[in-house]
């Protein structure tokens, strides 16, 4: 189900996180969050709690954002 929904800032880019919460077979609650990063590409992580996942989330997205650009650079050709 989803909970909230907001803005996230990284590099003067503006990100959606989606929050959500079930409710495990054992009764417990667990949350997730969602950034669509771009077409085809989300970041989805999970946590016993919101305040965990923010926490989360403003450490592996910015990280997550610079491995995608590296990993778009072609490697220019050996002089």
């Amino acid at each position: 189900m989803l909970i909230k929904t907001e803005c996230l800032e990284i590099d003067e880019h503006t990100y959606t996180v989606c929050y959500y919460e079930m409710t495990t077979p054992h009764g417990t609650h667990r949350y997730s969050s969602e950034i669509v990063l771009g077409a085809g590409d989300r970041v989805i992580l999970d946590d016993a709690s919101v305040g965990g996942l923010e926490l989360k989330l403003s450490r592996v997205a910015p990280f997550t954002l610079c491995g995608r650009l590296l990993a778009a650079r072609v490697p220019s050709a050996a002089a």
